[in-house]
């Protein structure tokens, strides 16, 4: 069973139509009728409607899942570019909540989970803000420096067990996280969600003699 975070649209929605050909995923995100829609993209997949902020939800729902093998780490939020003075406490504490705090919380609930199963992973779907610094991105950035760390970290503390830790880092994607957040640039020429989820299936596919241990995708 693989859990995908952030499936309601763009990165994640992608990644679950593709994983979906040959794996049972479990789908998590806020908006319910996106998230209905690719679950039937899915082959009626199970999916989870809820805020991935909220401890609550998000603990009753993981103690509902048995037999997960896969977590791929994928939700995420932008806050419009820049200066750090132009962006409210309000977003500030949203992007990393969202982006670092609630992953590191979903991945310590599912670890036991995963950490003693043959084949088991952990893929982070994090951006090249996490290992380029870009201006007018200071919160954003400091989220995906963070999970990065975080990541890197953890396939440390793994290494003796059969568990799997990988991470992508992309450039621009070709989704609706900047319009959400107010940007008003044209992404039409970023990379596609549906080659980003070709990579994660590809990482999934290697022999754990062969794991990827990072993608970086330019364009």
């Amino acid at each position: 069973m693989i859990v995908i975070t952030g499936a309601s649209d763009g990165i994640g929605a992608a990644i679950a139509r593709r994983l979906s050909k040959d794996h049972k995923v479990v789908l998590f995100g806020r908006d319910e009728d996106r998230l209905q829609k690719v679950a039937v993209d899915c082959g009626n997949a199970d999916y989870y409607a809820f805020d991935i902020n909220d401890s609550t939800e998000r603990n009753k729902v993981v103690s509902s899942l048995k037999n997960v093998t896969v977590l791929i780490n994928n939700a995420g939020v932008w806050h419009k570019t820049g200066d750090l003075d132009s962006i409210s406490d309000d977003k500030i504490n949203e992007v990393l909540q969202t982006n670092l705090v609630s992953q590191i919380l979903l991945t310590k609930a599912l670890l036991p989970n995963l950490r003693n199963k043959e084949g088991s992973a952990i893929i982070n779907v994090i951006s090249k803000s996490g290992v380029t610094a870009q201006q007018g991105q200071t919160v954003y950035t400091a989220s995906k420096y963070g999970i990065r760390g975080f990541t890197d970290v953890l396939r440390i503390d793994t290494k003796d067990d059969p568990i799997r830790i990988g991470a992508v880092y992309q450039s621009g994607t070709n989704t609706d996280m900047f319009r959400k957040a107010g940007e008003d640039f044209p992404t039409d020429t970023f990379t596609e969600p549906e080659d980003l989820a070709d990579v994660v299936t590809f990482m999934l596919s290697r022999p754990k003699n062969l794991w990827i241990n990072e993608v970086r995708v330019e364009k």
